[in-house]
């Protein structure tokens, strides 16, 4: 089923179509206005875009970086139609492989509850004793 689409790196993408994936993957509400887009894609170091047969953007996935060591991906989505047919696996190879061929050796992600597994088959591996950890606010004194 993957041949049906294609796959390649972005430099730029239509912001209206990328909040209609982040909106169809929950994160963030409908009503919510797209001005985020543009600078949240020029300002990641890779963007990766799986298209149908048509052109129709379907899927995103995106990866922060120096450059030079380490690379975090983010924002993996595909289209709620397009699920369950590979393509967030192969959006994620497409980083990993550009990643690499860069010279960045360390690779990590924070998947989202329920995702282990669908990141394990992709080569990632839990890091254990490790915690993931979101600022929240004022620090504790």
């Amino acid at each position: 089923m993957r041949s049906a689409y294609s796959f390649r790196l972005l430099d730029a993408a239509d912001p209206t179509r990328v909040l209609e994936l982040y909106t169809g993957a929950g994160w963030v509400e409908p009503e919510t206005a797209g001005d985020f887009v543009p600078p949240m894609l020029k300002n990641s170091f890779l963007v990766a875009g799986a298209f149908t047969a048509g052109g129709e953007l379907v899927g995103l996935a995106r990866a922060l970086s120096d450059g030079v060591s380490d690379a975090y991906i983010q924002d993996v989505v595909v289209a709620p139609d397009h699920r369950r047919r590979g393509l967030g696996g192969e959006l994620v190879r497409l980083l990993v492989r550009e990643l690499e061929s860069r010279g960045v050796d360390w690779i990590g992600l924070v998947g989202a509850p329920g995702t282990r597994h669908f990141y394990e088959e992709l080569g990632f591996e839990e890091l254990k004793a490790h915690v993931p950890m979101r600022y929240r606010g004022k620090p504790r004194s």
